[in-house]
């Protein structure tokens, strides 16, 4: 059983493979990108029914996000448990077995080409499901993300395409998985290359956009094609309130640099065991369960009843601080939860707070709470994840309202310009990381390398030949019209010559001979010869122009032999790359 997949996948490799190792493998990247959004909509489907199962069950009221109708017992023992289970998981879990979320896919792309494996989307989903049914302040958004990347990314390595063509899936992954989860593919598409990918491609529009429209299919077949939140009609009812809306701006920018702040000096813990972190995280949770039950869960039934103008001022205050606070507490000290959601939530009870402050400040001119509150969730979604495309393509789709852009550009843009350019604070995913040892290369240079696998410009023209030989096998060799000799020694390839070295040395041999100023040449030593020899290093061929060219500044080689393993302990050489040949090309696609 095993050989007849190894063959399947040979042969679907054989055909996807060499067409998709340039940029311009535009219709194969489109069929995978339709392959990668079913999926990933498949997947999302079986996370969000985990989810919604159980809390169906096991709270009283209908739906699965009603913690608010639990007794102040149960609401303060229930997180205090779930932490509890969740710090003995990772307790027993290796380190790097403990990065989940968008923070670990963004890790993935960045050292290891997008290469996710099983076990991390494991644990990904158990861990996921756990914070959001145990009422964590958790959403399901992060999760998703880091569900829809692995198993995107895991079709990509059972093909065995090229590292380009991977990153292009966990793209693809991460699109499908905010559109299957929201209902918006548009602010999918715009997440996956603002966020996570930190580019914007033409060739890498089309996968992406066919994965997330076919997510948002599977998804709308089970639950229908309305939005994540029902928001009534909404418009901004004068322009006298747009000194108001940067008030709203300023505020939720402060509030997101606040939060950002907060994660990450949260961070300093991060050498204490991580039981301990988890459990503390969990009693911080419990007396915020008790004391605002808002807090609790993906908290989406808030959102709407805010939407809706159901909350009262000093509820959507609290709700919107006491969100804010315990989620950065809570994550920052290790607890495995969601942030998108939650920016979402306390954006909309802090932008519903202001809304009616707003209403008494110009009465009959305000627009509705749920005009404020769905600014306010734009704000903070765009501050927090410094992503202010997203956060607007994400406003307007699930508002499906077209006047909601002016005033959702101004809001966005000021919160997010306040939270850089005021304190400096950049995306939590990138403070995240950088808390953690790592940072996130998104220089042009490196995005142009990355696009690009070494079999789209390595020199096929090779020939494998030992380094001891006779001149007639030499001459027998050289009939094959070579460019490069691959020179091979005991323990692999050695050298790279070109052939025209070993050509000029037989032919000054042989006019030597006929002069009889030397005796025939009967044996050669390659790496004795007059010849331009290169120092060689493998490169794989699945490999980028950026791991090329990390794989030159590790090994100081002049020239990388392009190998694949097509067999047990067998490795088959497909061509050279040399430094040049890199800077060439790099320069050839910016004239």
């Amino acid at each position: 059983m095993n050989k007849v997949w190894h063959r399947i996948s040979e042969r679907i490799s054989s055909v996807f493979t060499r067409s998709m190792s340039g940029v311009d493998s535009l219709p194969q990247l489109a069929i995978l990108g339709l392959l990668s959004g079913l999926v990933t909509g498949a997947v999302i489907l079986v996370f969000r029914l985990a989810i919604e199962w159980p809390l169906e069950y096991f709270l009283p009221e209908e739906g699965s996000e009603a913690f608010e109708s639990l007794d102040i017992i149960t609401r303060a023992v229930l997180p205090l448990a779930g932490a509890f289970g969740i710090g003995l998981f990772l307790h027993r879990l290796a380190t790097h077995d403990r990065k989940v979320g968008v923070v670990h896919v963004m890790e993935r792309l960045n050292y290891h080409q997008g290469y996710i494996t099983a076990r991390s989307a494991i644990i990904q989903f158990v861990v996921g499901v756990s914070t959001v049914i145990t009422g964590q302040s958790a959403g399901r958004e992060g999760p998703a993300v880091h569900l829809g990347a692995a198993f995107s990314s895991l079709m990509g390595q059972w093909m065995r395409l090229p590292n380009n063509s991977i990153r292009t899936l966990v793209a693809c992954g991460c699109a499908a998985a905010i559109s299957a989860s929201f209902n918006t593919p548009i602010a999918g598409v715009i997440f996956a290359m603002e966020v996570v990918m930190m580019e914007y491609t033409i060739a890498g529009f089309t996968p992406i956009i066919l994965a997330a429209v076919s997510a948002a299919v599977v998804t709308q077949l089970v639950y229908g094609s309305e939005p994540a939140f029902n928001v009534p009609a909404l418009t901004m009812n004068s322009f006298l309130e747009i000194p108001w809306i940067l008030v709203i701006a300023i505020i939720i920018g402060v509030s997101a640099a606040l939060f950002i702040h907060l994660v990450d000096a949260m961070g300093r813990f991060n050498q204490r065991p991580i039981l301990l972190r988890v459990i503390i995280a969990g009693m911080l949770m419990a007396v915020a369960a008790v004391v605002v039950p808002q807090t609790m869960g993906i908290g989406y039934d808030t959102v709407n009843e805010t939407m809706n103008g159901e909350l009262g001022f000093w509820l959507l205050l609290t709700v919107g601080a006491a969100k804010l606070v315990i989620t950065a507490l809570t994550v920052g000290l290790g607890m495995p939860s969601s942030i998108i959601g939650p920016t979402l939530i306390m954006g909309a009870a802090l932008g519903g707070a202001l809304g009616l402050i707003g209403g008494d400040i110009l009465p009959g001119h305000a627009s509705s709470v749920g005009f404020y509150a769905m600014l306010g969730m734009g704000a903070m979604m765009g501050a927090v994840l410094q992503a202010p495309l997203a956060a607007l393509m994400a406003l307007m789709e699930l508002t499906r309202n077209p006047n909601i852009i002016l005033p959702g550009m101004l809001v966005i843009t000021t919160a997010t310009l306040i939270t850089s350019e005021a304190f400096g604070k950049k995306s939590l995913f990138l403070t995240v990381l950088k808390s953690q040892g790592l940072s996130y290369q998104s220089s042009p240079v490196i995005q142009a390398l990355r696009r690009v696998s070494v079999a789209a410009i390595m020199d096929k023209s090779i020939l494998r030949i030992n380094r001891h030989l006779t001149a007639e096998e030499a001459r027998k060799a050289l009939q094959a019209e070579p460019k490069w000799l691959i020179v091979d020694g005991k323990n692999g390839p050695t050298a790279l010559l070109p052939a025209v070295d070993l050509a000029r040395y037989l032919e000054d041999s042989a006019e030597a001979a006929s002069n009889e100023t030397d005796e025939p040449v009967e044996s050669i030593d390659l790496m004795d010869i007059p010849a331009h020899r290169r120092d060689i290093a493998p490169v794989q061929y699945q490999a980028t122009l950026e791991e090329a060219m990390h794989e030159f500044e590790n090994t100081s080689a002049e020239a990388l032999y392009v190998q694949r393993h097509v067999a047990p302990m067998i490795q088959r050489v497909y061509g050279v790359v040399l430094k040049s040949d890199i800077e060439s090309y790099y320069q050839y696609r910016r004239s």
